[in-house]
């Protein structure tokens, strides 16, 4: 046989024989006893197994490799053999799909020509991983597989770090003509030597694959995403570099177009398109799924009541449980918005037609009715579904400016000014409850029609903004309470107290400034917010209220409630934006079942209304809430990346220039600081900051000089030249403004030196700040 023949010419003259020595395996039987193993199955194991010494092994390395060039068999991690077309015992997996709450994984490397990359259906041992652990998309584990029926099992062994997932840069081209790519992301501080740029130019944004092994990685370019200052290019780099999905599937795009025709069946639900129900957003929002109103209480029984409503669009009724819309709702989470544009968790045909509650136009919602008494605690609720017709969808300024007097508007009488007294009352509920008030500025990105930078500057805190805020809080909690009341399933929002180490941490900084934060006591949201108003309007305000936030655990979706500490709320559910939150959409159809809200099944072959939880929503309640969970943490890290960018292409051609700014963290290496008014951190490295040495006060926050005492601390403003804004990757770097231009250097770091006078924290690190004589 010719496959004999070929391994007759690969054997060494010993092993060359037609008999093979007693218990040496065939073909076949190394085949059987990869597919057996219950562990990964190397030359030694197979070796073990036959009970092979000697030159029988010689002669087993030599079949096993023709065995591979005949495409049998391919090796894997830890050089284990497995079947080509099948997949390694122990593999490394990367996390692609969600199919409905099972993840769904392919293997890292796969090289059968010709075969599809199997999908295998994750399974994770024991608990369910934490909120910070949790698995998404993009995710690489190491896992253990099976066969399973017709399909492959992994069994998550651990999640892996993401060291070797495709690197986002730009080519760059150096003197000697060698490529590079330079990283997008900031934490990455070294260019990575290009082995193969395909058709990429200097300058080109790309994604690459990391080859080779360390000291020496390559970067392999794989795709082209173009010109990195080009419109939209910030966001792109955001969307790749976290894996947000942003493209729909053709079958999600079908499925909403179908869903967008559906008829309202507005006989078949409350007729609200005779009050003057009104939206009230930011001018530059991108859809409108909540709309307001409310008029003074007729009820005797409620004198100095009102009633309100707070009509949220009936996404439930479009996006049913199963559905190819569903699922890809959510894979994505939520939707993600960057200043340029908006990766939508639903199609446009319904986050910005449909399910928008626009202006005139009748729209399918989720109406609650709410009752509020003269002191502003709402004493009933009720769900219906509605069709409403919003009168005027108005931006937040001009909604405020109407109700100032400082401009006309048709809605003042009929809907602002009963919206205004009923948020009066609400507004003395929330003063009694005393949440946690952080009133911490938000960067607003404006771009023009080219997508140029116009402005970066601060949001704006209007009442108008607090007015819908409190609106929405409170048809959050009906909702909550609502289901509760029922014993029906909620996802609730879920913000738990600070953990003792984080207090201590925030004890040790305010006694700083001799606030003194005693730890025994319970600590509730007033509590932080009494010491705001001790502070009063100091300069240290904003950056005591910046440590306070910092000492707050991360809010998150779970089925089992733990309260909102920050809202000082027992129960707490988000009910308001089903069009871009999926942990909304879950709540609506909760709602839909435990208060039978299902339209009759309609006539014609329509969709029926099959719009409550489904069967696999209640079993999974808790996975999903880990799910959305880590995807809003990753909208919100792209986010924030993005306008990072944004203010560092803003800031570039004012490099150079001395600009006012805020300390927003130190380090024993230098301190981070902030342009006022714009954001972005930037770094003053303490090697820049001349001859003299510093020490780090690591529980004050700050640096001070040796001989000088001059001391750089949290929250500091002060003035700092420009020396860099990298557009590419969102960093900043600062410098003093009579320092010299810092030719950079590492930092020495001495020892910690007990005892330091002045009544300072003896946890004191002393740095050099001497340039050219520093060791790190």
């Amino acid at each position: 046989m010719a496959s004999t023949q070929k391994h007759n010419k690969s054997v060494p003259a010993p092993a060359r024989s037609k008999v093979r020595p007693a218990g040496f395996p065939t073909r076949d039987q190394i085949m059987a006893f990869i597919a057996e193993s219950d562990t990964p199955a190397g030359k030694r194991e197979i070796a073990k197994a036959f009970g092979l010494k000697g030159q029988e092994k010689i002669a087993l390395k030599a079949l096993l490799k023709d065995m591979a060039d005949e495409g049998l068999i391919d090796i894997g991690p830890a050089r284990a053999f497995h079947k080509m077309g099948g997949v390694p015992k122990v593999t490394v997996l990367r996390i692609i799909d969600v199919d409905d709450t099972t993840l769904i994984a392919t293997p890292e490397r796969w090289e059968a020509e010709g075969q599809p990359a199997p999908r295998l259906r994750v399974v994770e041992r024991g608990k369910p991983q934490s909120r910070q652990g949790a698995l998404t998309i993009g995710d690489r584990i190491l896992a253990r597989t099976e066969e399973a029926g017709r399909g492959w099992v992994a069994h998550v062994m651990k999640k892996l770090a993401k060291a070797s997932e495709e690197l986002l840069g730009v080519v760059e081209q150096m003197a000697d003509g060698k490529l590079w790519l330079r990283p997008v992301d900031k934490r990455i501080r070294k260019d990575t030597p290009i082995s193969d740029v395909g058709t990429a130019k200097p300058g080109d944004l790309v994604l690459a694959e990391p080859h080779g092994r360390p000291p020496r990685i390559f970067a392999r370019v794989t795709d082209i995403l173009g010109d990195p200052f080009a419109p939209r290019s910030f966001s792109l780099i955001a969307i790749h570099k976290h894996g947000i999905p942003h493209v729909f599937p053709d079958r999600v795009e079908e499925e909403a177009v179908k869903a967008s025709a559906l008829p309202l069946h507005a006989d078949k639900r409350e007729d609200l398109r005779h009050l003057p129900i009104v939206a009230i957003d930011p001018s530059d929002a991108r859809d409108h799924d909540d709309a307001v109103w409310a008029t003074p209480d007729e009820d005797e029984a409620n004198a100095g009541g009102y009633k309100a409503i707070v009509a949220i669009a009936d996404v439930s009724y479009y996006v049913r449980p199963g559905s190819a819309l569903d699922k890809e709702a959510r894979k994505r989470g939520n939707s993600v918005y960057f200043p340029d544009q908006v990766v939508p968790m639903l199609p446009h045909e319904l986050s910005s037609d449909m399910c928008s509650l626009r202006a005139g136009q009748d729209r399918a919602a989720m109406a609650c009715h709410l009752t509020i008494n003269a002191q502003g605690k709402v004493m009933a609720w009720r769900f219906t579904r509605a069709v409403i017709r919003v009168a005027a969808v108005l931006a937040y300024e001009d909604a405020q400016a109407a109700i100032d007097g400082e401009q006309d508007n048709a809605m003042l009488e009929p809907a602002l000014k009963p919206l205004w007294a009923c948020w009066a009352l609400l507004r003395k509920a929330r003063d009694a409850r005393d949440p946690l008030a952080l009133d911490l500025p938000e960067r607003r990105v404006v771009l023009d029609e080219y997508g140029k930078i116009v402005s970066v500057a601060v949001r704006e805190r209007l009442d108008a903004h607090m007015l819908i805020e409190d609106y929405m809080i409170a048809a959050n909690v009906a909702a909550a309470k609502a289901l509760e009341a029922k014993k029906a399933p909620v996802m609730y929002r879920v913000h738990e107290a600070p953990g003792r180490d984080k207090l201590v941490a925030l004890k040790e900084y305010l006694a700083t400034f001799d606030i003194d934060f005693a730890l025994g006591q319970v600590i509730r949201p007033a509590t932080f917010n009494a010491l705001i108003r001790k502070v009063g309007e100091s300069e240290e305000k904003e950056q005591i209220m910046t440590q306070i936030l910092r000492s707050q655990t991360q809010a998150y979706y779970a089925p089992q409630n733990m309260g909102h500490f920050g809202l000082a709320l027992g129960s707490y559910a988000h009910f308001t934006s089903p069009i871009r939150r999926y942990a909304d959409l879950l709540v609506h159809r909760a709602l839909v079942g435990a208060f039978g809200l299902e339209l009759p099944a309609p006539k014609g072959g329509a969709i029926p209304d099959r719009s409550s939880l489904s069967q696999d929503d209640y079993e999974n309640m808790g996975r999903v809430g880990e799910m959305i969970s880590g995807h809003e943490r990753r909208a919100m890290e792209a986010e924030r990346e993005t306008i990072d960018r944004y203010v560092a292409a803003f800031l570039s051609a004012h490099v150079g220039e001395v600009v006012k700014a805020r300390i927003t963290g130190v380090q024993n290496f230098g301190f981070f600081a902030t342009v006022d008014g714009l954001g972005g951190d930037g770094l003053v490295p303490v090697s820049t900051m001349g001859a003299e040495r510093f020490f780090y006060d690591e529980a004050g926050k700050a640096l001070e000089g040796v001989e000088s005492g001059d001391r750089y601390t949290v929250g500091q403003r002060l003035e700092l030249r420009l020396a860099e804004a990298d557009p590419i990757n969102g960093s900043l770097r600062f410098e003093l403004p009579d320092a010299p231009p810092s030719r950079g250097g590492p930092i020495k770091r001495d020892r910690t030196r007990p005892g330091i006078k002045r009544g300072r924290p003896t946890n004191i690190r002393h740095i050099g700040a001497k340039r050219g004589k520093h060791k790190r």
